[in-house]
Parts: structure tokens; sequence; C-alpha cells
């Protein structure tokens, strides 16, 4: 397998110019603009016109003498600062001149080339480093023209916690900063909830946190049905909550048979000598490990660790399926939907997103691959140099491997099937609301806003989105509601107090472009691109409440928008809603209106996601500690004093001589927590 950089799809037929050989002619310029239905090229002096071909190619030839000879990371730049495409070449000199000959490229790349106004070289050592870097731009940048992995999201972990004398059993998401051992990674948080419980059934390790396990003074509710074996209260004894430990991380560390063969033993003992509860007990144990290996499906036989990726292709779309095997055991998958160019290849769109996959977490020992990529060598020499130890990316062509792919192949096609479907139906209902709507154009994102609170205590604003694709939740938002003028309980100040901080930043991120101006939204740079920009915003609420964004959307100068509010019906029946709508008398829709249903579910998600906010803000502040209002107490001495004492309660009852003998608590800091205290009461 060569291991030659991983070049654009045009790259490897458009031929570098030699010394002595010469451009193409004019004429050839002119086709290729045409084709493209670019703007035709005038001569103006010496410079091109901006956004043609012409320019983007003397701009790429004004870089080239420039650029470095060895390996690195190339940018292309548009006129308005941003980032086009983010390209890693062995050699970026000839990688660049490629692009200097203008013809022979794709409608996609040609494009790119016309939109560039500069060009920023960086070198690096290697290849390798350079596919490290690629891949770092691309996630931070977002070019337009590379293939995008749209969710990044860290995986959950279980983490079995080191530095205590009883572990806790627990999942853990982010930054390996906590002393213990991790397993994983697994596909998503289900997957170890339901891993989490069934341990708790096999091993009886407990998943309580520090400060609770330490404040215990009987068993928990955990000990009494059998989840826990108590080592807070002395329940187990130490050396036996050790071998229990001992157990779990062998089990998660793919020593599963011999785990339940050493129980199977113990059982048959405690059978002889009639221990038949100890024996039950035991029994219960195998049989919460058999639940677990048989709900993880398709296990393999002599894979012990490895991530298996498939790409498949339908109408345009991609999908990339991830399978996660660790231990002999499936610990579940994960569908991802890149954004790419149609006249991409799927290899090439899965060479584009391994790198950018592993270019945060860390890599298995086998990774398998259901076609063949450019960058195969260069990707195991970048992992494996990452990890510490050496990581194989194959191919396979038969046997088990094979039909770990074609497994992940199988589950790919059918999720890219649903979600097809899927954004065909929600397709046909935003053009539903669009008609319902007399809207005279195309809905591609609608914004549906509402407001909680209790009597004006802890008010919140919500915004849910929804586009083609369904809930847009990555784009969903809440507002703290922290307007001083604003009467508790007033509804409509609430609302206005969102929407003008929702399209203030957008305004601001547009460029604070001018009323005039935004009338109707740019295209997107790309047609699959979501909008930051609401075709229709949604309210929940009657006249008031439309009367309130009406005001709020005139004075920021946002036009290009539908406003629509939805009141509740008589007696809030669902189905009798009433619409405000500009230019319109209020209105109701047909009961059996698909448009009606449709509207009826983004007012409720809205409901429910601002209702679930503002509890959480609630329950935030009911269990918030008295100590956390104490000026001039770090979170240390806060520590410390809870350790001492327990509890807030009890640190308040303290006598000032109590507070000075806590280790780290110097006298004015006793002082300043005793007064806190006492001046309150």
């Amino acid at each position: 397998m060569s291991s030659n950089s991983r070049k654009p799809p045009e790259a490897a037929e458009s031929p570098v110019r030699r010394d002595g050989e010469d451009m193409p002619d004019e004429s050839a310029f002119d086709e290729v603009e045409a084709a493209l239905e670019l703007e035709p090229v005038e001569e103006v002096g010496d410079a091109a016109p901006e956004g043609s071909l012409r320019q983007g190619v003397d701009v790429i030839k004004a870089h080239l003498e420039h650029a470095p000879a060895g390996p690195g990371v190339y940018r292309m730049i548009a006129a308005n600062g941003e980032v086009l495409y983010v390209g890693k070449a062995r050699g970026i000199k000839k990688r660049v001149a490629s692009y200097a000959r203008g013809v022979g490229h794709t409608n996609r790349i040609a494009r790119m080339i016309s939109l560039t106004a500069s060009m920023i070289f960086v070198s690096t050592e290697t290849e390798t480093e350079a596919l490290l870097l690629e891949a770092n731009y691309i996630k931070q940048m977002k070019p337009r023209y590379n293939v995008l992995l749209r969710d990044d999201k860290s995986f959950p972990y279980i983490l079995l916690t080191g530095g205590h004398a009883s572990p806790q059993l627990t999942k853990h998401r982010g930054a390996r900063n906590i002393k213990g051992d991790y397993f994983g990674p697994f596909a998503n948080v289900g997957a170890v909830n339901r891993t989490l419980a069934a341990l708790q059934r096999a091993f009886l390790i407990r998943t309580c946190s520090d400060s609770y396990f330490e404040n215990r003074t009987r068993p928990c509710l955990l000990w009494q049905i059998k989840r826990c074996a108590g080592p807070c209260t002395g329940e187990i004894s130490a050396d036996g909550y050790t071998e229990l430990v001992g157990e779990v991380r062998d089990f998660l560390s793919g020593k599963s048979r011999d785990v339940r063969d050493r129980l199977a033993v113990e059982m048959n003992a405690a059978a002889e000598t009639l221990e038949f509860e100890h024996a039950a007990r035991l029994r219960d144990r195998i049989a919460a490990l058999s639940a677990i290996q048989g709900s993880q499906g398709i296990n393999p036989r002599i894979v012990e660790e490895a991530d298996v990726f498939a790409v498949c292709e339908e109408a345009g779309q991609f999908a990339i399926e991830v399978f996660f095997f660790r231990t002999f055991q499936n610990w579940g998958n994960r569908a991802y939907y890149p954004r790419a160019d149609r006249s991409l290849e799927p290899g090439e769109v899965l060479d584009a997103f391994l790198a950018q996959f592993y270019s945060d977490k860390p890599a298995p020992r086998l990774v398998l691959l259901s076609h063949e990529v450019e960058t195969r060598a260069l990707l195991a020499e970048a992992l494996s140099l990452r990890a510490g130890h050496k990581v194989e990316v194959a191919v396979p062509q038969r046997g088990e491997r094979r039909e770990l792919v074609d497994h992940a192949a199988q589950n790919g096609r059918e999720t890219l099937s649903r979600k097809l479907a899927d954004a065909a139906s929600q397709e046909k209902l935003l053009g539903a609301l669009s008609d319902a709507f007399g809207l005279d154009r195309k809905i591609r994102r609608v914004e549906v806003y509402d407001n909680s609170h209790i009597m004006g205590t802890h008010a919140v604003g919500a915004m849910i989105v929804a586009g083609a694709g369904g809930l847009m939740k990555p784009h969903y938002r809440t507002f703290n509601i922290k307007g001083m003028n604003i009467t508790p309980g007033d509804d409509f100040g609430m609302m206005r107090e969102v929407l003008r901080r929702r399209f203030s930043r957008l305004l601001k991120d547009e460029g604070a472009r001018e009323p005039d101006a935004a009338q109707t939204e740019a295209p997107p740079a790309e047609p699959d691109a979501f909008p930051s920009r609401p075709d229709l915003v949604l309210i929940d609420g009657g006249k008031g409440q439309y009367d309130a964004a009406k005001l709020i959307l005139d004075e920021l100068g946002v036009a290009g928008v539908s406003l629509v509010s939805i009141a509740k019906g008589v007696d809030r029946d669902a189905g009798r809603e009433t619409f405000f709508v500009e230019g319109k008398e209020p209105f109701r829709l047909a009961p059996r209106d698909p448009a009606l249903y449709f509207a009826q579910r983004l007012r409720d998600e809205a409901h429910r996601f601002a209702i679930g906010t503002h509890r959480a803000r609630r329950k935030k502040d009911f269990v918030k500690s008295p100590l956390e209002e104490i000026a001039g107490v770090g979170p240390a001495r806060k520590r410390a004093l809870l350790n001492a004492f327990g509890t807030a309660k009890a640190i308040s009852r303290a006598g000032l001589a109590d507070l000075e003998k806590v280790p780290g608590v110097n006298a004015s800091t006793a002082k300043l927590v005793y007064d806190f205290f006492h001046e309150k009461g």
C-alpha cells in the first residue's frame, strides 16, 4: 500500500506543469467557466475579476513560488477570510501546482479554485504530523469543501475509580483526569447504563459518590435490594470487597469466562455444604453476567479489540456505521452522516472521516474498514504513534473480520434508508406548514420559542429548532431571563428579551448586514448546509405574544423571517388552536390537517424543553449549599469543612473554636464562616 498523501478527488488526474511545458491557453479557462456558469472573464489591467476561475489560478500561481517543497498542510482562503479547504501533502509545492493548471478539475474543485483569494502553508517534519494537523484544522475551521464529521461528541466509558479503599463503578465522559481503570468506549450512554445496571447485580460494586459514601451511617436501599455489597457501613469486609473489585476488573478486561467459572465453582461448593442462600446469590450473579453478554448481539470469537467502519451511499448521501468491540464483546454501534460532496467516492469519504474521528479518541489495536483508503498505511502509523502501541488498519476479505465489516455495512444501509425516508417525510411536513401559513418560499429552518417560570422565579426562555433532518437538538438554545426591568410573570417582556438576544446575535454573526440586504438570506455555502437564519419563527402564545415578537423583529430590522403565533384552543383543547400570521385574520386549521399536527408537535417540544430547563435551574438552586454564598472561602477550604462536619447544617451549628480546629482552615476563615451563619440567623 502506497503511503502517498490523500489528494483531492481530481488531484491524481490533474497534470502538473513541468519545466518548459506550456500552460493552457485562454480559451480553456473560458470553456471551464462556461460549464460552471461562472461570470465571464474580462480583462481589467493585469487583474482578473473577483470570483473567476482565472483569478483563482492567478492567486495560486502567486503563492506557488512560496510553497514549501516538503510535507505539510495548506489552506485555501476566500476573500472574506473563510477557509474553503484544508489539505495535506507529502510535497506541498507539487500538490499546489496541480491546482494552477485551471483545467481538468471537477466542478466542485473548479468552484473552490475560483473562490480562492489567498493560501496559507504550514510545514511539518513528517507526513504523519501533516495528517494529524489536517484533521485538527478541519474540525476547528469546518471548511465547506472538506468532508466534515458532523457529530464529534466524546464517547462514554465505564470507570472503576482508584485511590480509594472501596472503589466506585460509574460512567465517565470527557478527559481522563480521574485516577482509575477506564473501560470502553461504548456507543452511547444507554449502553453504559444498561451494562452498569447488570454489573451492579453481578458484582455488587458501589455506584454512589465518595461524599455520599463517607456520610452513610446505615446501608442504603441498593444494599437492601442486593445491588451493592454495603462497604460504606462494613456489611462486607475490606478483603471481600477487594475480591469483588478484582472480579469486575477481570470481567471488563476480557476474562469473563474465568470469572463465571470461579463463581460456578463457588456456587457448587456452597450447595454441597448446604449454604443454599449463598449459593442462590451466586446463581443470581452468574445469571446477571449471562445477561450482559447475551444482550450484546453479535460477539466476535477471535477479534478481541477492534473498531469496525463501513461506509455506504444512497441518493447522494453518505453514512458511516461504526461498531466497537472490546474484550470479545460488542459494546454498541453508532451511525455518522458526514457532510461530503456527492461527487466523492465512498472510499474517499471514509478516508477523510477516519483522521477526524480519531483526532481526539484513542484507537484500538485493530481498525477494520469496508473500503480501501489511500492513506491506510499513513493512518496506521499516525494512530500507532499516538497510542503508543501498534495499530493495524485493515480491509478484510474473508473470515470473521469480513463478517464483522459486512454486518456493519448492512446496519449502515438500513440506517441510511431510514434517515432518507424520515427526511422525505419531514420535507413534506415543512411544505405543508409553508402552504398552511401562506409562505412564498421553502422552509429549511423553523425556530420555536417558549418561556417557563413559577411566578416569575427561575425564568428561562427556550428555543428549539427543526429542519429537513427533524428536530435539530444540537441547535437548541436556552436563555436565562435576566432583564432587570421585567415584572415577574411578564411573559411578553420575557419573549421580547429572548428574541432580542437571539436575533441581535444572529445579525452580529452575519456581519451586521443592513436591513435591506437582509430581506432574504443568502444561499448557504453548501446546498446541504443547515442555515443559521430561520425561515419561520413559531411563538407559543396568542395575539399578545405575536405583537411582542413582531415589535422586536421590526426594531432590529430583521426581515425575510415569517412570524406565526399559535394560541391554545378553548379549554386548551388540542386541535382547536388559533394561528396569528401577518396579513391574515386569525384562523384555525382543519382538525386532521398534517400541518396542524406538525405545529402541535413543535410547540409541545418547545414546551417540554422549556419546562425541563426551568426545573433543572430550580433544582440547582434548591440544592445549592450555603457555603457557596460565603465570599472569600475557596473550594479547598469548603471541602475541608464538609469533610470535618459532614453537612452545611452541621457547619452552621459549629462553634468558632471547632471551626478553627479544621485542618487547612485558619482563624480568619473560621471567623468569616462563623459570622456568616450567625449574622444570617
